[in-house]
């Protein structure tokens, strides 16, 4: 399983708890879309994840900045993923941005706003903010890869499914 998050902001801690934690700790891959804000953020993250692909955001320190990129591409298990926080890009930018990676998935934050869009041709996923949801439900998204698939869904971090969708591959 992969666990999506973004948008963890504070200023220590991983801020993970309950079936959220265990849902991190269980992945093959955590992928974060930024906004760690500092390095105790991210390094408490690193302490509980297995295999971590993250890239910075808009709040994020020097110090965050310069241990991460702003972008990245994820091959796994033959799915190609490109992430981003996002800050930066509109819905067109993100699609173009995966178009280029030649990604079935693009994954970005910011915003806080979970939700799916299909694209026609590639799937954008913000899994909100499991910590700072704003004005939005807290979420992170889990991705599983089954025949050919992708398989998704967009969480509370207690476990609640609010939504499902799947990226052809």
């Amino acid at each position: 399983m992969i666990c999506v998050l973004s948008d963890t902001h504070g200023t220590d801690g991983h801020r993970l708890d309950g079936h959220l934690l265990d849902a991190v700790r269980e992945a093959n891959l955590v992928l974060h879309a930024g906004d760690f804000t500092t390095e105790r953020v991210l390094d408490a993250f690193e302490t509980e994840v297995t295999a971590l692909r993250a890239v910075h955001g808009n709040n994020a320190t020097p110090a965050v900045r310069e241990r991460l990129p702003g972008e990245c591409v994820v091959d796994h298990e033959d799915v190609t993923i490109a992430l981003t926080h996002g800050d930066d890009r509109d819905e067109t930018g993100l699609a173009m941005l995966g178009r280029q990676e030649g990604a079935n998935l693009v994954i970005s934050g910011h915003s806080h706003r979970p939700g799916v869009t299909d694209t026609g041709d590639l799937t954008l996923l913000n899994p909100g903010s499991h910590a700072d949801p704003r004005w939005y439900r807290p979420a992170y998204a889990e991705l599983v890869i089954e025949d050919g698939r992708l398989e998704g869904r967009l969480r509370e971090p207690t476990g609640e499914t609010f939504e499902e969708f799947g990226v052809g591959l």
